[in-house]
């Protein structure tokens, strides 16, 4: 049995991992969820995903205003994503008690192994931003992945991240690096939304919050830096990785092999 300062140090490593993971390309979840999980045995799940949710919400923010430095943010298209992705985000932190992970999670699997074919097969995917062209069909297409995914997020979360960024490469045209960014903006959205939840019926841990909030927004200030200063490549092959990462990961908890 690990001491309290040991517990606390393993989860200042983990979310310092899942920030810088999470500030590239999404899914640091599912590095810190995990940890949180196994160092709270004693909490609920909504408790965790609350202490959880606090702690990305800073390194959210610390990437957010990297980024806005360099990227330059398609608001048409970002403010009614992330209207969208805010209300069902709340809806899916209200959902947490309703509906069962092992629901979420199979759907989840097959999108990522989609996901993951699709940019090993497209090597130029993401690798140039395209002029776009915003009209009504672009915008409401924004709000429905915007809802889709903030649901998700709002209801079980890792992965988010790493699906909106595909989303806004493949439905949009954005390089990878624009996708990071606008990515980050719909997760404030969604963090800010369940956080709207899980606060006021009280999941969330302040004091193990706050030290994990501070060792994820380090992680997500070296993430950003990476992505910047390597660009779209970097993050196309960080993305692959994180990826197969991810797959495997819910391979274990859907097949049962870690039981």
């Amino acid at each position: 049995m690990l001491d309290l300062d040991t517990t606390l140090m393993m989860l200042a490593i983990f979310a310092f991992c899942g920030g810088l993971i999470d500030a590239a390309v999404g899914g640091g979840g599912l590095v810190q969820v995990p940890a949180l999980l196994h160092a709270l045995p004693q909490q609920s799940v909504a408790t965790v995903l609350g202490t959880n949710k606090l702690a990305v919400l800073g390194g959210n923010l610390a990437s957010i205003f990297s980024y806005a430095k360099r990227i330059r943010i398609v608001w048409k298209l970002m403010l009614p994503t992330m209207l969208s992705a805010f209300l069902f985000s709340f809806v899916g932190a209200w959902s947490v008690s309703l509906i069962p992970k092992s629901v979420m999670e199979p759907v989840v699997f097959v999108i990522l192994i989609a996901m993951a074919v699709y940019t090993f097969a497209k090597k130029d995917l993401g690798q140039t931003h395209a002029d776009l062209t915003l009209g009504r069909k672009q915008v409401l297409l924004g709000m429905l992945i915007g809802g889709l995914i903030g649901f998700y997020d709002g209801l079980f979360g890792p992965g988010s991240g790493s699906l909106l960024l595909f989303a806004f490469v493949k439905c949009f045209g954005f390089d990878f690096l624009n996708a990071s960014a606008s990515a980050k903006l719909v997760n404030l959205a969604t963090f800010t939304a369940a956080l709207l939840f899980f606060i006021p019926a009280g999941h969330v841990l302040w004091a193990i919050g706050g030290l994990v909030c501070l060792s994820n927004m380090a992680g997500s200030v070296t993430g950003t830096f990476l992505a910047l200063r390597y660009g779209s490549g970097f993050i196309r092959v960080f993305f692959l990785i994180l990826l197969i990462f991810l797959i495997g990961r819910m391979a274990l908890s859907i097949f049962g092999v870690n039981r």
